[in-house]
């Protein structure tokens, strides 16, 4: 990939050694730094480093914000989004649904963080468009593979941390040390003060909490039809009122609120008054249909399960979900055990096997339900979800865990059409189409 700069010594950058010429800067990463001798072969016009980018980019004219943590980022920035976007600002926001700029899809999903290069891209796209801020999800693999280097961040936030990638990290402590160096510079920092996991040099830090004292702190909530919180932020405090379900939301917003307010510095309260305005994420606690009720979630971690699960727990649960393939394998007999715990009937299916074999996939998680007289087993996703329907009573919810607003299943390494919320609406309608359950 090459980006072409106006005013500039060279007149492209490029990460890809082979693209380089006369005319083209090549910007050296860890990443790409085993290319090095390639790319000087190839006789670029000179040869930069990411931290150069700011000023080639002219990234000075706009605040960055980065998100990171186990669960919640997408949901955290994308309410940063929106909230931005209702008080006036123009913004964009590149993460887990992709690239979005002043409330308009640029560029579809990818990885959580794009490369080094792919990343300053979209920043430079933002800034020609004269947005005033840029929200971005930095994924552990992003940070432990310095894929954020030279990114000037105007501010930093922590959501939590929970188990995930172990396949990645190796153990859970290497994984919560890459989230934590992210929050050792002297940069402004929000940090959930209820995530006892978190290390950050304290100077230029803020906090937020429910459960703790905190620069920003819930002093009460309902989650009864929605979020409505009253938060205190020192002498100011704000009423939060949003359609959103779930004592996780409520940190989502808490986050978002505060880093709306540090960012822009308008009042506490109008900033909450942007709250409500703020739908939701598609696939984050999605009510697919109200009768009968079926929400679609996009957690694939313990702690998401046990949050998204406990949420509900007022409601009698069937809940569907697999595990990933290719993925940390430890985590899920922990994803049986809180299935098995906090749902009334389990219906274990494949989420993404990939190369994997589901059946292996399906037996670790029945390792962790002691009780598997409540547990129905079906490879076929679509089978297990209309299973679950067919059983589904009043005053039950089906929940559908695992892929969210994801509309492939990768199986090897091909991806087949398949969306949980797609598959739910076609056999409800398939069961009033023909007067019988399907």
């Amino acid at each position: 990939m090459k980006i072409e700069l106006p005013d500039q010594k060279f007149r492209y950058v490029t990460e890809n050694s082979k693209a380089c010429h006369g005319e083209t800067a090549f910007v050296l990463t860890a990443q790409n730094s085993k290319y090095l001798d390639d790319a000087k072969a190839h006789r670029p016009h000179s040869i930069i480093k990411a931290e150069a980018l700011t000023s080639v980019f002219g990234l000075e004219h706009i605040k960055i914000i980065g998100i990171t943590g186990t669960n919640g980022k997408t949901s955290t920035a994308s309410a940063i989004y929106s909230m931005l976007l209702d008080l006036d600002y123009k913004a964009a926001m590149q993460g887990t649904r992709g690239f979005f700029m002043n409330d308009a899809i640029i560029e579809g999903k990818t990885l959580t963080t794009p490369s080094v290069l792919n990343t300053y891209r979209h920043i430079y796209q933002a800034v020609t468009n004269e947005c005033d801020y840029f929200v971005m999800e930095v994924s552990s693999h992003a940070i432990a593979q310095e894929r954020i280097e030279g990114i000037p961040f105007a501010l930093k936030i922590l959501t939590n941390i929970t188990q995930d990638h172990l396949d990645y990290h190796n153990d859970l402590e290497s994984y919560i040390a890459v989230k934590n160096s992210f929050f050792q510079d002297e940069g402004v920092k929000l940090i959930n003060k209820d995530e006892p996991k978190a290390v950050f040099n304290i100077k230029n830090t803020y906090t937020y909490g429910i459960e703790n004292p905190a620069s920003y702190k819930i002093m009460a909530y309902t989650l009864n039809d929605g979020i409505s919180a009253i938060l205190q932020h020192f002498n100011q405090v704000g009423p939060i009122h949003s359609p959103l379900y779930g004592f996780f939301n409520l940190y989502n917003i808490t986050a978002a609120v505060g880093a709306v307010h540090l960012l822009t510095k308008r009042s506490l309260e109008e900033i909450c008054d942007a709250v409500e305005n703020f739908a939701g994420v598609s696939g984050r606690m999605e009510v697919v249909s109200h009768e009968p009720p079926v929400l679609v979630d996009f957690a694939h971690t313990p702690d998401g399960m046990q949050q998204v699960l406990n949420s509900l727990k007022e409601k009698d649960l069937l809940v569907v979900f697999g595990a990933g393939g290719d993925r940390d394998r430890s985590k899920r007999p922990l994803m049986g055990r809180i299935a098995a715990t906090l749902a009334k009937r389990v219906y274990v299916t494949s989420d993404n096997p990939r190369t994997e074999d589901p059946d292996r996939i399906v037996a670790e998680i029945l390792e962790g339900i002691e009780d598997q007289s409540m547990v129905h087993v079906d490879l076929n996703r679509r089978a297990a979800i209309a299973k679950a329907l067919e059983e589904q009573q009043e005053g039950d919810v089906v929940v559908i865990l695992g892929k969210g607003d994801e509309t492939h299943q990768i199986i090897y390494d091909k991806k087949f059409p398949f969306d949980d919320r797609e598959v739910v609406r076609e056999l409800i309608d398939k069961r009033r189409q023909y007067g019988r359950r399907t």
